[in-house]
């Protein structure tokens, strides 16, 4: 079972976040940083005390094209998730419920927002394959790929913990990566807000709209 467990800490001690291998029932822990609201306050986010820089990546979409992530979405409402196509539960219901939530905003407000699903598998992810697996959730989701290492330092700078594609006992190809999504800030660019994998639709539908205005949930 994934659990959401947030452990809050003085100054710049961690604060604990699943690790999950999507399906394969293994979790483990990375550092973040500290964080204002404990799990059990009753919200689906938790609002960092000192948000993340936007991580500094530049990876390849998927037309082929390059992607400088910093550059291409200063001052829009951005949500960055780390994950795969072959995930067979938590990311696409990730993805699915941001693209329910997401119409429920204004035609401008979902205009401006930014969804980037930056692949942990990039060795079977390419650009084609991402996005062949977005358009079936929402066309507008950016999808991001390249050198695995340059997606794990990406990752690593925001506190999420992103392990290299080996096989299960089963001998099944599994990604091992944090489940967070994180909220970035339109007028800050900052990383501000965390969102864990039981995040539901009714969440993010709530949250959505003060996010666009880089205000805190």
């Amino acid at each position: 079972m994934h659990k959401k467990t947030f452990a809050a800490a003085a100054l710049l001690a961690a604060a604990a976040l699943p690790l999950s291998a999507c399906g394969s029932g293994n979790d483990g822990r990375s550092p973040v940083a500290v964080v204002s609201e404990e799990s059990d306050s009753g919200k689906a986010a938790t609002v960092l005390d000192r948000p993340f820089e936007k991580p500094d990546l530049v990876l390849t979409d998927t037309h082929g094209e390059k992607y400088d992530l910093r550059k291409e979405t200063k001052g829009h409402p951005t949500l960055v998730y780390f994950g795969y196509t072959h995930c067979p539960d938590i990311c696409p219901t990730t993805m699915s419920n941001i693209a329910v939530a997401k119409k429920a905003l204004p035609k401008a407000g979902q205009n401006d927002l930014r969804v980037v699903f930056v692949t942990t598998d990039p060795g079977r992810d390419t650009p084609a394959e991402l996005g062949k697996w977005l358009k079936g959730i929402d066309p507008r989701f950016i999808g991001l790929t390249g050198d695995f290492a340059t997606i794990q330092a990406g990752a690593r700078s925001v506190g999420i913990s992103v392990e290299p594609t080996t096989k299960d006992k089963k001998g099944k190809l599994v990604s091992v990566h944090g489940t967070q999504v994180i909220a970035f800030s339109p007028k800050t660019d900052g990383g501000y807000v965390l969102y864990g994998e039981d995040t539901t639709v009714d969440d993010y539908t709530k949250d959505l709209p003060k996010l666009a205005e880089g205000a805190k949930p």
